[in-house]
C-alpha cells in the first residue's frame, strides 16, 4: 500500500521579472486572480489532496506570502465590528487547523531542482508534492488529488504532463513514455528537433524522498541551474515515474497572456461578479 502524501513544496523564490513593475515589491505568487492570490489557489489545491505540511521555499521580498497565511487579529476584529461576516469568513482559516506552514530560504537562485532540495530537512524520506503556483489549473477534482489517486494505484512517482506545440518544447521539460505512461526519457528544454516528443511537464509533481539524493549529485544543467528534470532523469534508473495527462484547463500565469486568460475565465465563473462581468465583456469585445 502506498504511503499517504502529506507534504507539499511550493518553490516561490523567483523574482517574477515578467511582471515588473508589479512584482518589484510584491511576490508574483501574490498576484490576484479575481479576489485570491495565486499562492492561495495552490494551497487550497494541496489541502484538497490531503496535504498537511506546507513547505514554502522563499527568497528575499517574499514576506507577503508568510503574512497572507498568518492570522491578522486586528483585521479580523475590524471586520467583526463592522458586521462584514462574509469577508471575515474569507480570511479566517485560509490554512485550516491541523495544517502547518514552514518557510525555508533559498539563499541563491540556483534553479527549481535546488529549490526542491532546500526542503530536504523537513521532508525527509516521505513522498511529497511539488506545486508551481504560477501554473494555475482548473480541474475537478483538483490536479494534485488526481495525482494522489494515480499514485495510490501504482506507487510510482507521478508528473503532470500536457501536449504542447512542438515549436514550444524549448520552454519545458519534455518526456517520452511507453504504452503504460511510464517515463522512459526526460529532457529539459530541448530544441524542437531534439525533443523526444511534444509531451511537456507542467507544474505538478509527486516525488519520493529519494529524489533529494539525486539532486545532491546533480550538476548545473540547462541555463546553468540545478534542474529538477535532471534529478528525475536519474530517478528513472531505479524506480518508475509515470506521466499523468491531467484533467483540467491550465493557465500559464508566469506570462501576462496566460494570467489575463485566467482572470477572464475565473471572473466569468465567479459567483459575485460573473454575470456582470460577462455583460461588460459583451460590450467591450466587438
Amino acid at each position: 500500500m502506498s504511503q499517504p502524501v502529506r507534504a507539499v513544496v511550493f518553490p516561490v523564490a523567483g523574482r517574477g521579472t515578467r511582471f515588473l513593475p508589479a512584482t518589484k515589491a510584491s511576490p508574483k505568487e501574490m498576484l490576484p486572480i479575481v479576489d485570491k492570490p495565486l499562492i492561495q489557489y495552490a494551497v487550497e489545491e494541496a489541502i484538497a489532496a490531503g496535504a498537511t505540511k506546507l513547505v514554502f521555499v522563499t527568497g528575499s521580498s517574499k514576506r507577503a506570502i508568510e503574512d497572507h497565511f498568518d492570522t491578522d487579529a486586528e483585521l479580523e476584529a475590524a471586520l467583526r465590528k463592522s458586521g462584514k461576516d462574509q469577508l471575515l469568513k474569507s480570511i479566517r482559516n485560509i490554512v485550516p487547523p491541523g495544517v502547518s506552514c514552514i518557510y525555508i530560504r533559498q539563499g541563491e537562485p540556483l534553479g527549481l531542482g535546488h529549490a526542491v532540495l532546500c526542503a530536504k530537512s523537513v521532508i525527509g524520506n516521505e513522498p511529497f508534492f511539488v506545486h508551481l503556483a504560477d501554473d494555475l489549473i482548473a480541474g475537478e477534482p483538483p490536479v494534485l488529488a488526481q495525482m494522489a489517486a494515480e499514485y495510490a494505484r501504482h506507487g510510482g512517482s507521478v508528473i503532470a504532463v500536457e501536449e504542447v506545440p512542438r515549436a514550444e518544447t524549448s520552454s519545458y521539460g519534455i518526456v517520452a513514455t511507453d504504452a503504460a505512461n511510464r517515463v522512459t526519457k526526460i529532457v529539459e528544454k530541448p530544441a524542437p528537433d531534439k525533443a523526444p516528443s511534444n509531451l511537456a511537464v507542467v507544474g505538478r509533481y509527486l516525488l519520493p524522498g529519494s529524489i533529494f539524493g539525486k539532486l545532491e549529485k546533480t550538476g548545473r544543467g540547462a541555463g546553468g541551474e540545478i534542474q529538477l528534470t535532471d534529478g528525475i532523469a536519474a530517478l528513472l534508473a531505479e524506480s518508475p515515474v509515470y506521466a499523468y495527462p491531467f484533467k483540467g484547463v491550465r493557465y500559464d500565469c508566469g506570462n501576462k497572456l496566460g494570467y489575463l486568460k485566467a482572470t477572464v475565465d475565473y471572473g466569468l465563473s465567479h459567483a459575485d461578479v460573473g454575470p456582470a462581468f460577462a455583460e461588460f465583456l459583451r460590450h467591450a469585445v466587438k
